[in-house]
C-alpha cells in the first residue's frame, strides 16, 4: 500500500482536471454579433414594445419554452431573482407561510422573506434529499400560501404527491430547478410540473451565461406578473392594467442581450452536457460500488437525474474513520480543476448547514431590527428555528459526501484517477485512524 498524501505520500494525481468551461466559438460569434449591433440591452421600464426586452432575450425565451414544453419562459438576471419574482407572482405576502427545504441554497428560502412571508421548513426524504409529500403535510397550516420544491443535486422531487396537496389546499408550487436542467419526472421536464419553475444560468451550473436565470410557466397570468416584477411594474402600470396590484412593486431583474445570446448557444448543448454527466456518474459508480462505507445514490426508474453533484452517504461504522477525515484524505490525493483554482479538489462534506440554523433564523432578524416578518403583527403563527427540527436534513449534513468530479469535461481516465483516490484511502484506513480528529 502506498502512503496517503495526507500523511506525506505522493498523491494519485497532481495535474489539474480539465476546465468545466464549455464556452466555444459559437458563443464568441454570438457575443460579437451583439457587440457589433450596439444594442446590449433593449428593455424599457415603461409600457412599450421594448418592455419585453431585445431580440436576443426574446429568442432565448422562445427557445427555452420550446425545449421545456412550457407555454412561457421569462428570462431574469439570476435564479435568485427568478425565485423572488415567482414568490411575488404567487401573491405571497405578510402573514403567509411558504413551505421549503432547509437543505438548499439560501435564496430558495429568502425569496419568501423578501415578500414578508415566513419560511416553514419541511424535512427531506433521506434518499432523494428533496422535501416529500409526507413532510409537506406535516408542515401545512391554514397560513400556508405556497411550496418551494427544490430538485436538489439534480434529482426531481415526488411531484405527483406534492401537486395533489397543492390542489387540495389551493397552494402555489414553485419548482427550484437551479440544479436540475434536463431532469425529468415521469417523462415530463422539471419546471413544468408545478405552477412556475426557476432555472439558473450561473457560472457553476450545467450551462451558463456568466449569470442569469429563466422561469417557466403555463399560466398566462403568472407570466404577465413575472414580466412586470422583472421590469419596474410600478412604473409600467401607469400605461396598462393588471388583474391585481398585489406585489406589483417591480425590480430590475432584466437579462442583458450578451447573456441571452450566450444562453441560446449554451442551451443547444445542454442535452449532451447532461448526458455526459449521466455517463460519468454511471462509470464512476461502477468503480466505487464496492468501497466499504460508501452508499451510492438510489434513483427511481421514473426520474432522470441531471447530476449537478454526485452525492454519496458515508457510513462511519463500516470504516472506523470519520467522514471528514475520509474526505480530507481523498481531497489530498486529487488536484483542483482548471478555472476553479483556490477551491481544492471539488469534494465536500454535508453540502450546506441546515438553513434554520443560520443566524438570521435563530435570531429571527431579517429586514430592519424589529423581527419582521417573524414577529409581524399580520403573522399569527410562531416559529422556533432550532436543531432537531428536520432530523433527515441533519443526518444528511452529518453523513453525506458531495463531489463535482463527474462534470462533462472529465474523461474516463480522469474518473479512473478519482476512483483510485477513493480506493487508496479505503485501503489505508488504519493509517488514517491515527490522525482522525486532529
Amino acid at each position: 500500500m502506498s502512503q496517503l498524501a495526507l500523511l506525506g505520500g505522493t498523491p494519485v494525481r497532481s495535474e489539474h482536471f480539465p476546465a468545466h468551461n464549455y464556452i466555444g466559438e459559437a458563443e464568441k460569434k454570438k457575443v460579437m454579433e451583439v457587440l457589433d449591433s450596439g444594442v446590449l440591452s433593449k428593455f424599457l421600464g415603461v409600457w412599450h414594445k421594448d418592455f419585453y426586452g431585445g431580440p436576443e432575450v426574446q429568442a432565448f425565451e422562445k427557445q427555452w419554452a420550446r425545449d421545456y414544453q412550457a407555454k412561457h419562459a421569462i428570462s431574469v438576471n439570476s435564479c435568485t431573482s427568478g425565485l423572488y419574482a415567482a414568490v411575488g407572482a404567487a401573491g405571497v405576502g405578510p402573514g403567509d407561510e411558504v413551505i421549503v427545504s432547509p437543505y438548499t441554497m439560501a435564496a430558495s428560502v429568502t425569496a419568501a422573506i423578501a415578500f414578508n412571508a415566513v419560511p416553514v421548513f419541511a424535512d427531506v426524504d433521506p434518499k432523494s434529499y428533496c422535501i416529500s409529500p409526507e413532510t409537506i403535510r406535516q408542515a401545512l397550516t391554514p397560513r400556508t400560501k405556497a411550496i418551494i420544491v427544490v430538485h436538489i443535486f439534480g434529482q426531481p422531487a415526488e411531484m405527483d404527491g406534492i401537486m395533489e396537496i397543492a390542489r387540495e389546499h389551493d397552494l402555489v408550487v414553485i419548482e427550484d430547478c437551479a440544479q436540475a436542467p434536463c431532469a425529468t419526472y415521469k417523462g415530463r421536464p422539471v419546471g413544468t410540473l408545478g405552477h412556475m419553475g426557476v432555472f439558473s444560468l450561473n457560472y457553476h451550473k450545467h450551462i451558463h451565461s456568466g449569470e442569469g436565470g429563466v422561469i417557466t410557466t403555463n399560466d398566462d397570468s403568472y407570466c404577465d406578473r413575472l414580466q412586470l416584477i422583472r421590469n419596474h411594474a410600478e412604473a409600467v402600470l401607469q400605461g396598462r392594467e393588471v388583474d391585481s396590484l398585489v406585489n406589483m412593486v417591480g425590480f430590475n431583474f432584466r437579462l442583458g442581450e450578451i447573456e441571452a445570446a450566450i444562453a441560446v448557444v449554451q442551451n443547444e448543448k445542454s442535452a449532451e452536457l447532461v448526458a455526459k454527466r449521466r455517463r460519468n456518474v454511471a462509470y464512476l459508480s461502477e468503480k466505487l460500488k464496492d468501497i466499504p462505507g460508501l452508499r451510492l445514490p438510489e434513483v427511481p426508474d421514473y426520474v432522470e437525474h441531471s447530476y449537478y453533484m454526485h452525492v454519496m452517504r458515508y457510513v462511519e461504522s463500516e470504516t472506523g474513520v470519520s467522514r471528514d477525515a475520509f474526505v480530507r484524505a481523498v481531497r489530498a490525493e486529487l488536484p483542483e480543476m482548471r478555472l476553479r483554482e483556490g477551491e481544492g479538489a471539488l469534494i465536500g462534506q454535508g453540502y450546506v448547514k441546515p438553513i434554520y440554523l443560520y443566524p438570521m433564523f435563530r435570531e429571527q432578524i431579517a429586514y430592519g431590527s424589529v423581527q419582521c416578518p417573524f414577529k409581524c403583527p399580520h403573522y399569527k403563527g410562531e416559529q422556533d428555528y432550532k436543531a432537531g427540527m428536520c432530523p433527515n436534513v441533519e443526518d444528511a449534513h452529518a453523513t453525506v459526501i458531495t463531489h463535482e468530479l463527474i462534470r462533462p469535461s472529465l474523461s474516463e481516465k480522469d474518473l479512473d484517477d478519482v476512483a483510485t483516490a477513493f480506493h487508496k484511502v479505503a485501503e489505508n484506513l488504519e493509517e488514517l485512524k491515527a490522525v482522525d480528529g486532529q
